[in-house]
């Protein structure tokens, strides 16, 4: 069973931080290239504020961990949200929302 992590910047309002989970999930429904979640488990994870966000897209994209980005434009197009359906050591690391 494939599981979808959506990992959310907490530095947002609880209406956002749903909103922008929400969009994340869009986007890896309209552009993932494997589509291997089939919604089954889906996982809400978050982190501190967008530098800690960029922090973690940078070793994904070290170690060539597929992900899936969302930008809000109201939000300077500043990225909000990742969603990837492949496990590793650094979701683990992050608390659940």
């Amino acid at each position: 069973m494939k599981k979808l992590f959506v990992i959310v910047r907490k530095d947002l309002t609880n209406s956002q931080m749903a909103v922008q989970a929400g969009h994340a999930v869009a986007e890896y429904l309209l552009h993932s290239r494997f589509f291997r979640w089939k919604n089954s488990t889906l996982i809400y994870l978050g982190v501190k504020n967008l530098d800690k966000l960029e922090q973690l897209k940078y070793k994904l994209k070290q170690e060539n961990i597929e992900f899936i980005e969302f930008r809000e434009l109201d939000l300077n197009n500043e990225t909000t949200a990742i969603a990837s359906d492949v496990s590793c050591k650094h979701f683990q690391r992050l608390n659940l929302l």
